[in-house]
């Protein structure tokens, strides 16, 4: 019942709704009322879906808006969860301080806080993402392998973790 979405993909709206109702099954083709009607229908009857919004700093400022409107549409019935790089906080920022319509509203509906998952300090950043790096090869390098090795070799960079899972695929 959880959906990844990468916004740096579908940054209109129309994508976006779209990109959502097809990564559930829901048609995703068709009147973008209906897709969308029949999206709030579908996630309000599943026992706590979630949606996360990756690259979330990459949507256009209608997207942003339909996020709202889904958010009130399935509230109390969906969990959302947005990320992004610094320039999300940064757009969300200036855009409350410019009164943009919609961006306190939106800020309100996520918690009205944010937070980050890698630590600041820079022994602990890399223990981090070593470690992330590591429980990531284990789960999708061939059986057999070393994760701690690819998590070395990585640096802890997960496009680099799948690049060294690739290499050993292909041996």
């Amino acid at each position: 019942n959880a959906v990844y979405i990468d916004c740096s993909q579908v940054k209109t709206k129309l994508k976006l709704v779209r990109k959502i109702a097809a990564e559930f099954g829901v048609n995703a083709k068709g009147r973008y009322s209906d897709v969308y009607e029949d999206l709030v229908f579908y996630l309000r009857s599943l026992d706590c879906p979630l949606i996360i919004l990756d690259e979330a700093g990459d949507l256009q400022y209608e997207a942003f808006l339909e996020l709202k409107a889904l958010w009130n549409a399935t509230e109390r019935c969906c969990a959302w969860y947005m990320m992004g790089a610094d320039g999300l906080k940064e757009k969300i920022n200036r855009s409350i301080e410019c009164k943009k319509v919609g961006y306190t509203e939106m800020l309100s509906r996520y918690g009205d806080r944010y937070s980050k998952v890698t630590p600041d300090d820079g022994k602990e950043r890399t223990k981090f993402l070593l470690e992330q790096a590591r429980i990531v090869a284990k789960i999708n390098a061939p059986e057999g392998t070393d994760a701690g090795e690819i998590a070395r070799k990585s640096g802890g960079g997960l496009r680099r973790v799948y690049t060294e899972i690739e290499k050993l695929k292909r041996q």
